[in-house]
């Protein structure tokens, strides 16, 4: 695994990686050390480096940040990519950024994590039942990854989901670039996708059929919880809340609000 084609270097790491990976825990690991992408790994530790005024004291991950939430989770969220302040500095996705801001508290509105506000790896959120990822797991110059770097990074999603698929059963997917970047993946690991393949909407919905026909996994999407979305009102805190309810009742998981959300 560690020769000048598959080694953590090599632009096919991920694919030789992934597939052989037996838990989610092994596969958060092996993420951590992938370098597979060098404009990726140049930007993630050149804002390391440089850092923001704010987090100067901050020792920044600076690597590929993993999934969060537990293995068993029968909702999943895909979001796009850590953000450069954001996972990028804490090493959890979607944690220290204004968009973790708004989905954590929206999943603690909604009694799906232990509190509302995510600040560093080792702060105490858990989750319940609901695992976050991303297609890309380094943060990208511009919130713009390549298409070359968001597949050589789809082994990682692909293995990810293969790991929870025996409790999966709806996936909530934020903005059109994990819509997009999330169907080939499940059509390349035999779930049956509706035809013509379903465009992205906030709050739109497919269901997808394992090969057999028999399992099913409720695919629903929302708008990405950017700033300029939520700066915008595109997104509010109470329409991406909604549809995470909608994707907790899909997955079969009890949304009780903690704080008398209707």
């Amino acid at each position: 695994m560690h020769g000048s084609q598959t080694g953590p270097d090599a632009p096919g790491f991920p694919a030789a990686a992934a597939p052989g990976l037996g838990a989610v825990r092994e596969l958060d690991s092996a993420v951590t050390g992938c370098r597979a992408r060098p404009r990726l790994v140049a930007w993630r530790e050149e804002v390391a480096r440089v850092r923001r005024r704010a987090f100067a004291d901050w020792e920044y991950w600076a690597r590929p940040v993993p999934g969060f939430g537990p293995a068993d989770a029968r909702l999943a969220i895909i979001g796009l990519a850590p953000a450069a302040h954001g996972g990028n500095r804490t090493g959890r996705v979607f944690t220290g950024d204004p968009s973790g801001d708004v989905l954590y508290a929206a999943l603690y509105d909604l009694g799906l994590a232990s509190q509302p506000t995510a600040t560093r790896r080792g702060d105490g959120m858990r989750l319940y039942g609901v695992r976050i990822t991303v297609p890309v797991h380094c943060a990208p110059p511009g919130n713009r990854p390549t298409t070359t770097e968001r597949d050589t990074c789809r082994p990682w999603l692909a293995r990810e989901l293969e790991l929870l698929r025996p409790t999966l059963r709806a996936i909530v997917v934020l903005g059109g670039f994990a819509w997009h970047s999330l169907l080939p993946v499940l059509a390349d690991a035999g779930w049956r996708l509706p035809r013509p393949r379903p465009g992205f909407g906030h709050g739109a919905e497919a269901l997808l059929l394992d090969p057999g026909g028999v399992r099913r996994v409720h695919l629903v999407g929302a708008y990405h919880p950017s700033r300029r979305n939520m700066f915008t009102r595109t997104l509010t805190p109470g329409m991406l809340r909604e549809v995470l309810r909608r994707g907790a009742g899909l997955a079969g998981l009890p949304a009780a609000p903690h704080r008398g959300h209707p």
